[in-house]
């Protein structure tokens, strides 16, 4: 208790303080990119978004092998809440990518491989949601969407290394790797620390959640069974 109480009272502050440090960093401290100007700044944001992304995908696939193996229900809680917080964060991603890419390209959207793969992955865990909530029975809906967790995750490489695998004629995205100067590279890496410990408070916060939900819904049916009886 007195463990969890201590990152109760130091991580939200942190979060705060060190969202502030990021803002500070990506329109403050970094240089203004010599071709695509201030525009380019939100890929301090936009980048950070879609690697906590990638590590809630990664975690509902942890989380859905855990439970078809087990069958524990605190697997499927995890992969449930990482699901919800991936959906979140790739929105995030798919909002920030036709904001910067309408300066830069003219357009908000162009189909090409790594934004394409970015909606497919984000639709599939959209479609693991759906499933979690209508697409199967009380009893059902836990080992279905643990199925859809797994597979899902095949997708999440492939849009990580769509840069790689297509032609570079068909790819107006940015190559993995491109070199930074010093300061856009420190203020990337202060956006990825303020965003980890962001998911890592909303990760917490909403396993917690979680378990009172289900809490809530065990004394309902007992509830609903007592007076039926």
């Amino acid at each position: 208790m007195k463990k969890n109480a201590l990152v109760d009272n130091v991580l939200p502050p942190l979060v705060c303080i060190s969202m502030l440090m990021a803002l500070a960093a990506a329109l403050l401290y970094a240089p203004t990119e010599k071709v695509m100007g201030d525009t380019q700044r939100i890929f301090y944001f936009h980048v950070p978004a879609a690697i906590s992304a990638f590590v809630c995908f990664f975690l509902v696939f942890i989380g859905s092998v855990q439970y078809l193996r087990t069958r524990y229900a605190h697997w499927d809680r995890l992969a449930l809440c990482a699901a919800e917080l991936g959906v979140l964060f790739g929105l995030i991603v798919l909002v920030t990518g036709p904001l910067w890419a309408k300066p830069i390209w003219g357009v908000y959207w162009r189909w090409e491989p790594r934004l394409t793969s970015m909606l497919i992955a984000f639709s599939i865990y959209v479609a693991y949601l759906m499933v979690r909530t209508h697409g199967a029975s009380a009893g059902q809906a836990p080992r279905l969407a643990a199925v859809l967790g797994v597979m899902a995750f095949i997708n999440v490489p492939l849009v990580y290394y769509s840069v790689d695998l297509w032609a570079a004629d068909q790819q107006l995205h940015p190559q993995r790797n491109v070199g930074l100067e010093p300061e856009m590279r420190y203020a990337l890496w202060v956006c990825f620390a303020a965003f980890f410990l962001l998911l890592s408070l909303l990760l917490k916060r909403r396993l917690e959640l979680a378990k009172v939900e289900e809490a809530v819904e065990k004394m309902r049916q007992r509830v609903a069974a007592g007076m039926d009886h």
